[in-house]
């Protein structure tokens, strides 16, 4: 499909150990065991970078949406530790001006993923198994991610990461989610106006879990330096990405591979190291996601308008 280059040598730390949330967390921050190559989507018809283990049929494969104004490239190291650990990661290069169509990334997570078990990746050796595929993303891309998944039930999981309201209301259409979801939200703004975790949460029709991790913001899962940097917007936070890294890579090889041992992170019950339970205090009356939805854009119209 493409020129393939190879990433970073293979890493032979994975040990076996007590299966604690203290030791899965320390397990799966880490690079796991395979090679990893990295290819260009462009030349299979979408711009945007696909990074795979270096071999291995019938694979788990997430198609990642980036935030608003994100480059992929600004996940590197989230993809190279996802592939990693044996899973396929396609990231869509669209959608990346300052007027985005959240439809249009949703729209272009699903080819991506079209394209990844559609085609052999690699030099041959890596294919993808058609249901074990799921959509992730990070602050606008989560919420292309459970939009994405509102609309197509072959999606077997969904990660949402930090994510931001969108339009359409991914809050909204997570009540037609069907598929297991995970949502993280950054304890810095769990509560802000730019965050969707807790009403994503509140609407999710499938199982699903919320986990506010420690001392993150919003902004934290990207690498490097944000392009809106100079404007004091964002900032890479190494806590929360080693963190996420960890909870999604458990989350989806139980959902997408049925691996047992990485059941506890699926749990809602189950407390992970650099994380802790939501606080809320409208938990007997939650709000109708259409309601928070509208409330949203009253208050940034009025914050425009200066009122």
């Amino acid at each position: 499909m493409t020129v393939w280059s190879e990433l970073g040598p293979r890493s032979d730390n994975v040990t076996p150990v007590a299966q604690t949330p203290k030791s899965l967390v320390s397990k799966l921050s880490k690079r796991g065991p395979h090679k990893v190559l990295r290819g260009d989507l462009a030349l299979a018809g979408q711009p945007g970078v696909v990074y795979t283990p270096a071999e291995g049929f019938n694979l788990p494969a997430v198609a990642f949406g980036h935030d608003w104004m994100v480059s992929p490239d600004s996940y590197k190291g989230t993809f190279e530790h996802l592939a990693s650990w044996g899973i396929v990661v396609a990231a869509p290069g669209t959608e990346r001006g300052p007027v985005p169509s959240h439809l249009g990334l949703a729209a272009d997570l699903v080819t991506a993923l079209d394209i990844c078990t559609g085609v052999r990746l690699g030099p041959g050796r890596i294919s993808v198994q058609p249901e074990r595929i799921a959509v992730a993303g990070h602050g606008m891309g989560a919420g292309a991610a459970v939009l994405a998944a509102a609309q197509n039930t072959t999606i077997k999981a969904v990660a949402a990461l930090f994510p931001a309201p969108t339009s359409p209301s991914a809050a909204v259409a997570a009540g037609r989610v069907s598929a297991a979801g995970l949502i993280l939200a950054g304890a810095k703004d769990i509560d802000s106006l730019n965050n969707d975790g807790l009403a994503l949460d509140d609407a999710w029709r499938g199982q699903h879990l919320l986990r506010v991790v420690d001392k993150a913001s919003n902004s934290g899962l990207v690498e490097g330096r944000r392009l809106l940097g100079f404007l004091g917007i964002g900032g890479s936070e190494h806590h929360a990405q080693r963190v996420s890294r960890a909870l999604v890579t458990g989350f989806l090889l139980h959902r997408l591979t049925g691996d047992k041992s990485y059941a506890a992170f699926s749990d809602t019950e189950t407390h992970f190291p650099g994380t802790h339970p939501a606080v809320r205090e409208d938990a007997d009356h939650p709000l109708d996601p259409s309601d928070v939805a509208a409330h949203r854009a009253g208050t940034r119209a009025s914050r425009l308008l200066g009122s």
